[in-house]
């Protein structure tokens, strides 16, 4: 089987937007999404669904 030229899949965190956490991990196809991904989640240390924006994984 022939590899991809590129990793189309990467590994990104979700940071809360109050607490500025990050709480969550998961995968993010760059050929389908451009743009930075943004969910509403819920956030254990405030206790209530925050929204959490895309970060960086160290």
């Amino acid at each position: 089987m022939a590899k991809a030229k590129g990793k189309a899949v990467e590994i990104i965190a979700l940071q809360c937007e109050s607490c500025k956490r990050k709480n969550y991990s998961t995968k993010k196809n760059k050929r389908n999404m451009q743009g930075k991904l943004e969910l509403k989640k819920y956030c254990s240390f405030e206790r209530k669904h925050t929204l959490h924006k895309e970060a960086k994984v160290k």
